[in-house]
C-alpha cells in the first residue's frame, strides 16, 4: 500500500487517487494487502477475507521500527517509486515515523477491534497476533496446511 500512497520524493498521493489505485489492484481474484490506512478502509476490508493483525506491544514496535529505519537510512536502501529514508526527518522533524508511531499505536489499539465489529465487515476473519512467537506458530500452521502431505503428492 505504501507504494501507492507515496510517489517518488515521497509524494502523498492525493485520497481519491489512492483509493482508485487500490480498487484497481485487488481486482483479482487473490491478493494481499499490507497496511492500515484508514482512508481506504472501505475499499479493502469489503474485498478481504481474512485480516492479520500484529498486535505487538509499543516496544516492540518501536524496536523494529527503529533499527529498520536507521537499516535503510544508513545503508540507502531504495524503496518504492526510488524512495529512500531521510533519518534527520525521523529524528528531527514532525514527518518522523517515531512521532507516528507515538500517536497512532495505542489509537489503533482501541479503534480498530470496534471497527472489526462493523456489520459490513462481519464476512472477515480476524487473526490478531500478540507476539512474534504468536505469529511463528501461527505461520507454521498455515504452512502446514497448505504443504501437501506425502499421501496428497504425485504418485
Amino acid at each position: 500500500m505504501d507504494a501507492y500512497r507515496h510517489g517518488s520524493s515521497w509524494t502523498e498521493t492525493p485520497d481519491d487517487e489512492f483509493r482508485r489505485l487500490l480498487d484497481n489492484a485487488l481486482r483479482g481474484e487473490g491478493w494481499v494487502a499490507d497496511g492500515n490506512y484508514s482512508v481506504t478502509r472501505d475499499v479493502v476490508w469489503t474485498r478481504a477475507t481474512a485480516i492479520v493483525w500484529l498486535d505487538y506491544t509499543f516496544g516492540l514496535v518501536f524496536w523494529r521500527l527503529l533499527l529498520r529505519t536507521l537499516r535503510r537510512g544508513i545503508l540507502r536502501e531504495t524503496l518504492w517509486n526510488g524512495n529512500k529514508e531521510n533519518l534527520f526527518d525521523h529524528f528531527f522533524t514532525k514527518n518522523s515515523l517515531f512521532l507516528w508511531a507515538f500517536k497512532t499505536h495505542w489509537r489503533h489499539r482501541r479503534t480498530l477491534p470496534p471497527a472489526f465489529a462493523e456489520p459490513q465487515y462481519a464476512h472477515l476473519r480476524l487473526v490478531r497476533l500478540r507476539s512474534p512467537r504468536e505469529t511463528a506458530r501461527w505461520l507454521e500452521h498455515v504452512r502446514q496446511a497448505t504443504v501437501p502431505s506425502p499421501s496428497q503428492g504425485e504418485g
